[in-house]
């Protein structure tokens, strides 16, 4: 088994990947991560738990950490569930320390050394990572998976593209109201509120 942490763990996203983790045959989750406030506590008193199944009890007494490669031990991969501003900041410390990094967050896609992977199109990108690892002088490394509306486009053009060739695809997308999983989003905000351009949105 490979041990695996993941970063930002009681967030939406982090709770999604606690899910999707439970029971994996190759990956065991050894390292929870948090803001300051819920490090010392047991995962289950540190998390507001929103998935649709019940907390893992794998996970139930692990004991959340600050995120921090020094509080993080013996942990191969983490997966990165922060938010962008402190992904930009934070990630790096642990590719430094010698951990892969898969990120959920946009702040590294548009390095030029760091792999934006679907792994069903282009699991070729990941060559990148001795490129990186050489520009950086890191012993570990970031890979990216590319923003939700990109992700389901791409699967969808992939095949037509191998069959036809594509020269160019007009898209729009339609965002959630509440896209980053906040929860008790007022029905007001939902009322008349499709926004034409959202700003951000295109450089992720």
């Amino acid at each position: 088994m490979v041990n695996v942490g993941i970063l930002g763990a009681t967030g939406m996203v982090g709770q999604r990947f606690i899910q999707l983790l439970e029971d994996h045959p190759k990956f065991e989750i050894t390292a929870l991560t948090a803001s300051q406030r819920s490090a010392g506590k047991k995962y289950q008193d540190a998390v507001t738990w929103h998935m649709d199944t019940p907390i893992p009890e794998a996970v139930q007494d692990t004991v959340v950490v600050d995120t921090d490669p020094s509080q993080v031990k013996d942990v191969e991969i983490v997966f990165s569930a922060l938010p962008a501003e402190n992904a930009a900041i934070v990630e790096p410390k642990f590719a430094e320390a010698g951990m892969k990094v898969a990120s959920n967050a946009s702040a590294m896609r548009m390095e030029p050394d760091v792999p934006l992977v679907i792994p069903e199109v282009n699991p070729e990108h990941l060559d990148l990572i001795e490129i990186q690892q050489k520009n950086r002088g890191w012993d570990g490394f970031i890979v990216t998976n590319p923003n939700c509306s990109t992700i389901a486009l791409v699967l969808t053009l992939k095949p037509i593209y191998d069959q036809y060739d594509i020269n160019r695809a007009y898209v729009s997308t339609m965002q959630a109201v509440s896209g980053a999983g906040y929860n008790g989003v007022p029905s007001m905000a939902m009322l008349d509120n499709l926004v034409p351009f959202i700003g951000g949105e295109e450089e992720k």
